[in-house]
């Protein structure tokens, strides 16, 4: 008897568990759709999306600079002591801008900015929205959707993937210099095998993997702030919960497009 109990409850706890993330699920949904037609309604806000842009952008540059430049010189320093055991030195340069085009560039940039723009807006708007401005939007006949989240989404949209070229260009600058000056390869045999592997397609697909993750986390870090309850204790759990799901989706959301890059190559082969 004990044990169906048990059972039972927690049946009843999972499937509540699941009701609840069903329902989150179709909220977020909602909330995307509203957000994108929003986008195109008027009033225009390019002062807002100028402002987001540069919050976004321009306010991690320093960020990105470190990371794109450390990420270069760590990640061809490891792979040079590995291939140097083959004598492979000169495969070190193609290898290594390999992954940080296809890979490591837009998923660092995305997880960057994630954590320190996307945590803000969340914050943000979670603050509104306890604080009761949102509610105050709505009474004078302001869409709080049109006026906060889209101008939000378009800058993280448009400045996630200028971040994320500058990391690229910094990553492979570095390694090229440490490849070069420090770890002594052939500068000749380093430019030759670049340009035989690396093509202008790779560079699109960092560009494209990137601007699906600032689309993303921008809708999810300002859907988590705007349905913000429970005070300032509220604000914390939205911004968290923000970050969190939007840092792992980056991992999730790379797996997925690396996926269908590779089936849309297979295709138009």
């Amino acid at each position: 008897m004990k044990n169906k109990i048990l059972n039972s409850s927690a049946f009843f706890s999972f499937s509540k568990y699941l009701e609840n993330k069903l329902s989150e699920v179709g909220r977020f949904a909602f909330f995307a759709k509203k957000a994108l037609v929003s986008i195109f309604n008027p009033p225009s806000r390019w002062k807002e999306i100028f402002k987001y842009i540069d919050f976004v952008g321009n306010h991690s540059l320093g960020i990105i600079l470190l990371t794109g430049t450390f990420s270069g010189l760590a990640l061809t320093f490891q792979i040079w002591l590995g291939f140097n055991l083959f004598s492979a030195g000169d495969l070190v340069g193609p290898t290594v801008a390999l992954a940080i085009l296809r890979e490591l560039g837009p998923v660092m940039t995305g997880l960057i900015i994630s954590a320190r723009a996307g945590g803000a807006m969340a914050a943000q708007i979670g603050t509104m929205r306890v604080s009761e401005q949102i509610d105050a939007l709505e009474v004078i006949g302001v869409d709080p959707i049109q006026f906060l989240v889209s101008p939000r989404v378009v800058a993280t949209t448009i400045a996630t993937p200028l971040m994320c070229i500058i990391f690229d260009f910094l990553a492979l600058v570095s390694s090229y210099y440490l490849s070069i000056h420090f770890l002594g390869l052939d500068e000749g045999g380093y430019w030759d095998k670049l340009s035989a592997w690396i093509e202008i397609s790779y560079l699109v697909e960092s560009i494209f993997k990137a601007t699906v993750f600032g689309f993303f986390f921008g809708l999810y870090c300002t859907f988590s702030g705007y349905y913000t309850k429970g005070g300032a204790r509220g604000v914390g759990l939205s911004t968290n919960k923000g970050v969190v799901t939007s840092m792992v989706m980056v991992i999730v959301l790379d797996y997925i497009l690396s996926n269908f890059i590779r089936f849309y190559y297979l295709v138009t082969a």
